[in-house]
């Protein structure tokens, strides 16, 4: 087992995303790696949220959207023509349903996604219990893992969708349109007010319309 001083540990520099505008005042500057989840019940804005959120993250680093539940329906490209996701953006992708051995084959390659998106974490409650999703994350350090699962009696459904927001770094409840941010964000975090019609955010006054 290799050890550090301390020394060593202050010496260390994370590496963060140059977040700006309404997600930073929310998110803060947060690094890259391990777990996020967004969860709440069913139509009540997690993936206008999630797709708000990829569509800034593509800003910054290659992102990959799995629409593991949902697909490609109708009602999917509608939430990201909602999203305000430009059919110019060549650094968002997105696939249907990736078996787990896949998603790693992918990640293994050396221009893959730095973030991925898995919608839903409920499709996956098989392929990612036990200690496969703390495996997972650990395995890839440099890739954020952003899960989407739902929600029961106020938590996020499915042992495996428990598991994972206890190992998240950044946990985001939506309901009723609203996003509750807490977790590791350096003492920031709040309500935003998902704006669906003109694919915007708000947080106090500011408003996010890109």
């Amino acid at each position: 087992m290799r050890t550090l001083s301390v020394k060593n540990v202050y010496s260390k520099i994370a590496r963060k995303m140059p977040f700006t505008g309404i997600w930073e005042q929310v998110f803060d500057q947060p690094e890259y790696g391990g777990a996020w989840i967004i969860y709440g019940p069913e139509k009540n804005g997690k993936t206008s949220f999630a797709l708000m959120l990829a569509n800034y993250l593509s800003t910054i680093e290659k992102t990959l959207y799995i629409s593991a539940e949902e697909g490609m329906q109708d009602s999917f490209k509608k939430a990201m023509f909602r999203a305000g996701i430009s059919p110019e953006n060549q650094t968002l992708k997105f696939t249907d349903y990736l078996p787990i051995e896949e998603l790693k084959e992918r990640l293994g390659k050396r221009k893959s996604e730095r973030i991925i998106f898995i919608d839903n974490i409920t499709v996956y409650k098989d392929e990612l219990k036990d200690r496969v999703l703390w495996n997972l994350i650990k395995e890839y350090p440099h890739i954020t893992f952003i899960f989407l699962a739902h929600e029961e009696k106020g938590e996020p459904y499915t042992a495996t969708a428990k598991a994972c927001r206890r190992y998240a770094k950044v946990i985001i409840q939506v309901q009723g349109l609203t996003a509750l941010v807490s977790g590791r964000v350096n003492g920031k975090g709040g309500r935003i007010v998902i704006d669906e019609e003109k694919a915007a955010l708000r947080f106090g006054d500011s408003v996010n319309e890109e």
